[in-house]
């Protein structure tokens, strides 16, 4: 079996398929057009987010058995046209979960402690002990909304703390001791902290807008680890601006390119000018998953999937 690798990953990936009978050729630089003209000689392609897999570059793989996305969102492939044409989709949430786990709850206890805000002012000279008095996760009810591999993981890193986890998923039966299963109005009803952990899908797409934020009774924290079209920017900032949102961590953005490579495609808009000058709102490059661990993890994890479906 050929397969062609279009995004770089750790080396272990085709080290590991090499040594497992695969043929691997790299293209990393070709543009979409290009690609798609070659597409026909491969039975398998590895890609990250690197472009759209849409109807018309799958009709061109002609012979086509799995795409291995080295990551856990699926949305840049047409999903249900691949599985109709009998194409393996192959994804590794196991392999950046534990990472997102760990980023969400750093982002959230730094919120709670104003560890950036008190950084900046020390390296400015400014000693303002009272103004930086943080709050204690504990005796707070935290929101999961996705329980899945991220949520999941999420929920395990909060089993230290003296805290209430309760989750919502489309899916039903997916809650368990680290967290209680619950509808979208109880969560709402009792969260002091919503985390989100879900897909792009268009249920999820503008999701945390003006209506759903102020259907929560009590003011809340947001954390963003998923997908940044999630959560309307501009009634995010309404939101902060009210108190009806104390404060934010988010790792992704409405503004991201589909790659998740770069940032805005044109000048910066204005509800993002308040995010970063607003002190109760951290900001990260969508590196939640992205760790030295990760990176080996989510190639092993494709490795292990392709080992067991085709060899």
């Amino acid at each position: 079996m050929k397969i062609l690798h279009l995004d770089t990953n750790h080396p272990l990936l085709i080290e590991q398929l090499n040594a497992l009978g695969f043929t691997n050729d790299e293209d990393y630089t070709a543009s979409k057009e290009v690609i798609e003209s070659i597409i026909h000689q491969y039975d398998g392609f590895i890609i990250r987010s690197r472009f759209k897999v849409d109807r018309q570059f799958i009709d061109s793989a002609e012979n086509l058995k799995f795409i291995g996305r080295v990551g856990a969102g699926l949305e840049n492939i047409d999903c249900d046209y691949a599985v109709k044409q009998g194409i393996k989709l192959i994804a590794a949430p196991e392999g950046n979960r534990n990472a997102v786990g760990e980023h969400s709850l750093a982002m959230l206890l730094s919120i709670f402690n104003k560890l950036n805000k008190a950084d900046n002012e020390v390296r400015q000279g400014k000693w303002l002990r009272e103004a930086n008095r943080g709050l204690e996760l504990d005796g707070k009810t935290v929101g999961l909304i996705g329980y899945g591999n991220m949520g999941k993981a999420f929920a395990k890193k909060l089993r230290g703390f003296d805290v209430q986890v309760l989750c919502c998923d489309i899916k039903p039966n997916v809650g368990d001791t680290n967290a209680t299963q619950v509808s979208l109005e109880e969560l709402q009803e009792k969260a002091d902290v919503l985390s989100l952990h879900t897909p792009e899908t268009p249920l999820t797409i503008n999701m945390v807008n003006t209506q759903f934020i102020n259907g929560f009774k009590k003011s809340f924290w947001l954390i963003n680890t998923a997908r940044g079209k999630s959560v309307v920017t501009q009634d995010l900032v309404s939101a902060l601006e009210s108190g009806k949102i104390l404060g934010a961590g988010l790792d992704v953005l409405e503004y991201e390119k589909s790659s998740f490579e770069n940032l805005f495609s044109s000048e910066m808009p204005e509800s993002f000018k308040y995010l970063i000058s607003a002190e109760n709102v951290i900001l990260t490059p969508h590196v939640a998953g992205w760790t030295i661990e990760s990176k080996e993890k989510l190639a092993q994890t494709i490795v292990d999937k392709i080992k067991a479906e085709f060899c």
